[in-house]
């Protein structure tokens, strides 16, 4: 039709689908100037091409399609520039967020690039220095077996989720050394994630710096008894007495492998040495 464009012609100039036009008209946000009453087809006005630039704008600036719908009933400079200076605002937000996200990327990245030299053969119990941690953590509840450590796991990441909490992203558990001894390796106490300090909740604890061995098991969780006697060997044989319960640490599992020959876990103790 003379001075209109068919919805496929707009479709083509504006690279817009037109299952997407007809969605917008559907929901009252962009609507044909014409509607063909025998056919139905759509056509649209030279000047409305300039509205839909507005709204395909919108939307890329982060916009919700409801939030475009409601301004644009009648917007004008001063509408335009509170729209826009709070959604600079949301932007930032979002970078700022984004860059936590990569780092904490980065973090878990350097962990399994330093851990997968141990794939394939047991790795060697050690005592190191570690720097002071925090933990964000939930107490498993008994009978404290894979299930209910799970469910432990999951509230963390919740309430992470929801309260948008600085996580690393990284799983762990604490099993106490009572439990260790008596053979009882996979029964843990509490579930926790690695977190930056925070005071905006109060389940969050500090591992303190301080001297700890440690030890890489590979392969899958029932099996890190063996990683365990390993470490309670070391410690004996080499003159470190254990003064905590053990932290687990997943550097590799569910996450980012489906094959739990893979897993890779570092479990550590704060240790100190025995006097002669």
């Amino acid at each position: 039709m003379e001075n209109l464009f068919s919805i496929g012609e707009l479709s083509k100039y504006q690279n817009i689908s037109k299952q997407t036009l007809i969605f917008y008209d559907r929901i009252g946000l962009f609507c044909p100037a014409y509607v063909d009453p025998d056919n139905g087809y759509r056509y649209y006005s030279a000047n409305q091409i300039d509205y839909l630039d507005t709204i395909l704008i919108m939307k890329k600036i982060g916009f919700s399609l409801r939030e475009i719908r409601e301004h644009m009933q009648n917007y004008n400079i001063d509408s335009s520039l509170a729209a826009l200076g709070k959604q600079l605002t949301v932007l930032d937000d979002r970078i700022q967020e984004l860059r936590l996200i990569r780092s904490r990327l980065v973090h878990r990245c350097r962990q399994m690039e330093e851990a997968r030299s141990c794939l394939g053969k047991e790795g060697p119990a050690a005592v190191e220095a570690v720097e002071a941690r925090y933990i964000l953590w939930q107490e498993v509840e008994e009978p404290c077996s894979l299930r209910e450590i799970s469910i432990a796991t999951k509230k963390c990441f919740a309430q992470a989720f929801e309260k948008q909490l600085p996580i690393f992203f990284q799983s762990g558990v604490t099993v106490p050394l009572g439990r260790i001894r008596e053979g009882r390796y996979t029964e843990a106490s509490t579930a926790f994630l690695p977190i930056e300090r925070t005071d905006r909740v109060e389940n969050v604890r500090e591992l303190p710096a301080g001297t700890c061995a440690s030890i890489y098991h590979v392969g899958d969780y029932l099996s890190i008894g063996s990683s365990y006697q390993k470490l309670l060997r070391y410690c004996e044989e080499n003159g470190w007495r254990i003064v905590s319960d053990s932290y687990e640490f997943c550097v590799n599992d569910y996450i980012t492998t489906h094959d739990e020959a893979e897993y890779i876990t570092k479990i550590m103790f704060y240790v100190e040495k025995i006097s002669q």
